[in-house]
């Protein structure tokens, strides 16, 4: 009977263990579906005629495709200009951004820097006290960034959160090793050069990504400080006007009327979003690994 029971056990165990996988398999399938169908079904859109598509009942296939809605997006003015900023601004402001962020968690996270807890305080309040628009906007002035490339990329070198988040990564690094490298000889430069950053490449991806997506997503700068000079628009900022315009039901008419064929407003926005969010898509899985690696290390603090 001990023998008989003990079988019922363990054949009740295996069937728990097997049916867990499927479980979780029909969760992950339905979650990659709640996931993509907003996506999918913005492309299926964007691909549709725009008179059709007010029909409705278009998921995840265009019913009667079409390329006028990406020529219509595509024959905006300064759209190439804009293009070409904004990816200068991108790669810049990225770059500068993490070299920047990067020394100064590397400065705030050494033990021995006596001013680490009052200049840590002062960039938290950054974050949450903003001196507002207008000041800012005079400041600007003053320091002669309007009108400006540099305006798009000096402001945002700086970001109190991607500092934190590099020193928080950083402070999980064993002393160990800082020490053992400055009995060989070698200074704060090399230690930084030589062992934190190699050490440091999840969470550099991590911030290289936040500050990436921000500067090809941001519109609003190219509104406020170089909003007429033609040369220093972005891509964005091109678009956010071309949605306007389409929006607008007295500049509809006349933002279409050069359009090959049959557009609308809603067609023509899906087409806009798929522009503006391909590159980001493009991109991400070559920095999901360090994305992931990144975010889970850098918020443990031992």
């Amino acid at each position: 009977m001990a023998d008989i029971t003990a079988g019922s056990v363990k054949s009740k165990k295996k069937k728990k263990i097997s049916i867990f996988p499927i479980v979780n398999g029909i969760i992950m399938v339905l979650f990659v579906i709640i996931t993509l169908y907003p996506v999918l079904n913005t492309l299926a859109i964007s691909l549709n005629d725009g008179t059709d598509a007010l029909r409705g009942g278009i998921y995840l296939l265009p019913r009667k495709f079409t390329w006028k809605n990406y020529i219509t997006v595509l024959q905006k003015d300064n759209l190439i200009t804009g293009a070409y900023i904004t990816v200068a601004r991108t790669i810049i402001g990225t770059v500068l951004a993490l070299v920047a962020n990067a020394i100064l968690a590397f400065i705030v996270s050494r033990k021995r820097f006596l001013f680490k807890r009052g200049l840590s305080l002062f960039w938290v309040i950054t974050m949450y006290v903003n001196g507002g628009l207008i000041p800012t906007f005079l400041l600007y002035k003053g320091l002669g960034l309007t009108n400006s490339f540099w305006v798009y990329v000096v402001p945002g070198m700086v970001s109190a959160f991607n500092m934190l988040v590099i020193r928080t990564y950083m402070n999980g690094i064993p002393d160990s090793l800082e020490e053992s490298a400055q009995l060989d000889g070698a200074g704060y430069t090399t230690i930084f050069l030589k062992i934190y950053s190699p050490l440091c490449k999840p969470v550099y991806a991590t911030v290289a990504l936040f500050v990436a997506v921000g500067q090809w997503n941001s519109w609003f700068d190219a509104m406020l400080y170089n909003r007429m000079n033609t040369k220093l628009t972005t891509l964005q900022y091109e678009l956010m006007k071309l949605l306007s315009a389409v929006t607008n039901q007295g500049g509809s008419a006349e933002t279409l009327k050069n359009a090959v064929g049959a557009v609308t407003p809603t067609s023509v926005r899906a087409a806009a979003t798929i522009i503006t969010m391909l590159p980001i898509i493009c991109i991400y899985p070559f920095l999901q690994k360090y994305f992931v690696t990144g975010l889970t290390l850098g918020g443990v603090k031992e």
